[in-house]
């Protein structure tokens, strides 16, 4: 069952006279519970990609479907809705509410859909267990590694049970044995509760962990790699 189809993509942004071409032509399909990165230097449009996927900018052409509905039918309110119900974001820079205690942030999705106090409870309890920061649901951010800060992160992108997790460099902003561990834990999560992953990266760690990896050069997919 494919959760994304993307068909012949095209980005191009224009800077006073000059216009920048992101993507030219991209086509994939990304199928339930793959864990794929997409890879290429500074200005491939990978980021371009994930932004596109995770409803953050419409396209200049072509089409991105998700669960077989067609984004570009939808206005920027009603793609802010598809974001919150169906995309978890992973950011390097964790972007928790430094207000808020990991609890809290974790829930912010579930209320935002309006889910009553004892479903957040049960499902927040749980998915901080999964990725083993049970106990901890009362620090705030300030309180806890970078390592744990972003667990807190992948269980606020998990708690709703989205159709994608879109990850953009996760592992960036973290010493290579917590990146590790950021990693082998989001594919334990991916290997048994079937959610799927896509990253954009440069770090070799993630891309040796991957299932299939794109790399994209010059807005295009130079290869589709399948292990």
């Amino acid at each position: 069952m494919r959760v994304i189809e993307v068909n012949n993509l095209t980005k191009v942004y224009e800077k006073g006279a000059v216009t920048i071409p992101a993507l030219r032509g991209v086509s994939f399909g990304v199928e339930k519970g793959e864990f794929i990165s997409f890879v290429g230097r500074s200005g491939s449009g990978k980021s371009t990609l994930l932004n596109l996927i995770g409803c953050l900018d419409k396209p200049t052409s072509g089409k991105v479907f998700m669960d077989s509905i067609d984004l570009s039918k939808y206005s920027k309110k009603e793609l802010a809705g598809i974001r919150r119900e169906r995309i978890g974001f992973v950011f390097q820079t964790f972007n928790l509410i430094p207000i808020l205690k990991a609890f809290e942030n974790v829930a912010f999705p579930l209320s935002l859909l309006r889910k009553s106090a004892q479903d957040i409870e049960k499902s927040v309890k749980g998915i901080l267990d999964d990725v083993g920061l049970g106990g901890m649901e009362h620090r705030y951010p300030r309180e806890l590694s970078g390592g744990q800060q972003q667990r807190v992160a992948i269980a606020r992108a998990l708690v709703k049970e989205p159709s994608i997790i879109l990850a953009d460099e996760p592992t960036a902003n973290l010493d290579s044995g917590t990146g590790a561990e950021i990693l082998d834990l989001m594919k334990d999560l991916n290997e048994h509760k079937g959610a799927t992953f896509i990253f954009s990266t440069h770090d070799p760690m993630v891309i040796e962990r991957a299932r299939r990896v794109i790399r994209l050069h010059d807005g295009q997919i130079h290869s589709d790699e399948r292990r």
